[in-house]
């Protein structure tokens, strides 16, 4: 005796198997999306999650990479701000749409893997990229790399942090005529332990920052030191800078400046 639920099938088989193939493609659909928004998810948490100062644990680094992290921007409202209360002493010559906000990564002398980040003048953005990217693929150890305006603008208090920066609108070490870091040409890398030397025809001894006189020694063996030769000095050169180390009349260690 046929059974009573063929007719059913006879009669709805069909739309019963587009219900099915339906219900595949769903899934396969739901299941890129899934992966579509893990994918956008990763992306803004890389940039989000870890902001200016903080450490990037290496498995993190292993599954998403390093390049998001690298970046260059115009100067957005909320950092103009940031920088007039700071870093910038007078709005004359300050030319903001020619600088850049740059965000890297740096490995502290423990390889630490750390959020960077500087203002610089947009003729310089790329070369400095290219060689932050070098330095961290290499391990070249950067102890901090904050805005000077973290530090309220105060050079000192940066450079006593061993603090790596390029904005700041101030006159030279000596006096005078401004800095190149007023027009965010010039970069100190680790100035703590690679400082500013200067004697006066006085016979009075300028160091900066003032705590940076013990690594004065060039042939001492401390963290952090620019070597002449090394790959900071050579990325650096390469690019077009010239050194502080090299200077005639004093010598400022930590500073690279085009």
């Amino acid at each position: 005796m046929p059974s009573p639920w063929v007719p059913l099938f006879r009669n709805y088989g069909c739309l019963y198997d587009r219900i099915v193939v339906f219900g595949i493609f769903a899934a396969d659909m739901a299941k890129h999306l899934i992966l579509l928004f893990l994918f956008i998810a990763s992306t803004a948490c890389a940039q989000g999650r870890y902001r200016p100062g903080e450490v990037v644990p290496e498995p993190y680094l292993k599954v998403f990479g390093s390049e998001r992290f690298f970046r260059v921007a115009p100067i957005d409202a909320e950092l103009r701000a940031l920088m007039e209360r700071c870093s910038v002493k007078s709005e004359k010559g300050v030319d903001w749409d020619g600088l850049r906000y740059l965000q890297v990564l740096h490995r502290d002398v423990d390889g630490n893997a750390i959020v960077g980040e500087m203002v610089c003048n947009a003729a310089v953005a790329n070369d400095l990229m290219e060689i932050f990217t070098a330095l961290f693929e290499s391990g070249y150890p950067i102890e901090k790399m904050r805005l000077i305006d973290h530090y309220g603008g105060d050079d000192e208090a940066s450079m006593r942090d061993n603090n790596t920066s390029c904005f700041n609108q101030r006159a030279i070490t000596a006096g005078g005529r401004p800095s190149k870091h007023s027009y965010g040409l010039a970069v100190d890398i680790n100035p703590k332990y690679n400082p500013y030397y200067k004697l006066k025809s006085s016979g009075k001894v300028v160091v900066k920052p003032e705590t940076g006189a013990d690594y004065l020694d060039r042939e001492g063996d401390f963290p952090y030191k620019i070597r002449k030769g090394d790959l900071c000095y050579k990325l650096f050169k390469q690019h077009g800078f010239h050194w502080g180390g090299d200077w005639a009349s004093g010598k400022d260690y930590q500073h690279f400046e085009k």
